[in-house]
């Protein structure tokens, strides 16, 4: 069995992989690759067919420059 399997699981393997390539790219690059990495969520409440108003969960945070 490979040994990062039996400390954490693949997503976690995976988000450190990606942290240390990010890492290691020139800084306009890093900075186009962390901006791919930003996720927001959003959610919105359905009445009788109808969408509502879409209400984002957490503000987006501008990667550091």
């Amino acid at each position: 069995m490979t040994a990062w399997r039996s400390l954490f699981t693949y997503n976690k393997y995976a988000q450190i992989t990606a942290r240390a390539l990010r890492a290691s790219l020139k800084e306009e690059e890093r900075v186009i690759a962390e901006k791919r990495g930003l996720t927001s969520t959003r959610y919105q409440k359905w009445e009788n067919g109808v969408g509502g108003q879409q209400v984002l969960v957490q503000e987006e945070i501008e990667p550091k420059k």
